[in-house]
């Protein structure tokens, strides 16, 4: 599989980075520093998509393919952004905590035909969680940087997740079915000699 186009990913997220990667693309990391802020009146569900957007219009104008994405926890009605600190991330937890949530994520590319955003949304099912495993969890893996506290691969989700209803990778932070629906069209393939 050969990408004609240079791929840059306008976010930090080891995870987001590792996905890409392994679906077979090369890409080129340059972190944006945009206002992840968003209008309360604004719906849920696309929240994500509009930091996502200001990481690939802060990254204009530039050659190639960019990449953007910005991911949500929604329980209740209620958006869960990344913790502040470790009472923070408790009380996420808490939250999740035997309950089912949604996971959205929104992501933007420019790519030679324009600007396209676009998000995906997957239901996850929390088994009820003790307090020893959401004090162990913050402290061993710091989930600071994490929307809702947490990361579906690290053990919180591995212990605590039940069931998921939609694409795995969208909760980690890309839904790369989708990415790689839009990249497509760039895409040629090698014969194996």
């Amino acid at each position: 599989m050969k990408l004609n186009e240079k791929i840059t990913l306008v976010s930090g997220s080891p995870r987001r980075k590792q996905i890409l990667e392994e679906a077979g693309f090369t890409i080129i990391i340059r972190p944006t520093d945009t206002d992840e802020s968003f209008d309360p009146s604004e719906n849920l569900y696309k929240v994500p998509e509009i930091p996502a957007r200001r990481k690939v219009e802060a990254a204009l104008p530039q050659a190639g393919i960019i990449i953007g994405a910005d991911t949500v926890v929604i329980v209740e009605g209620e958006i869960l952004n990344k913790p502040s600190d470790y009472e923070e991330a408790f009380t996420m937890l808490k939250k999740l905590s035997g309950k089912a949530h949604e996971v959205v994520t929104g992501v933007c590319i420019s790519d030679p035909n324009g600007i396209h955003t676009f998000s995906d949304c997957t239901k996850v099912h929390f088994k009820t969680l003790e307090d020893a495993e959401i004090d162990y969890y913050i402290k061993k893996y710091k989930p600071f940087d994490k929307a809702g506290s947490y990361g579906v691969q690290d053990f919180i989700g591995m212990a605590g997740i039940e069931r998921i209803d939609g694409s795995f990778y969208t909760v980690m932070g890309l839904p790369i079915h989708l990415i790689y629906s839009q990249l497509k069209p760039f895409i040629t393939w090698e014969e194996n000699k």
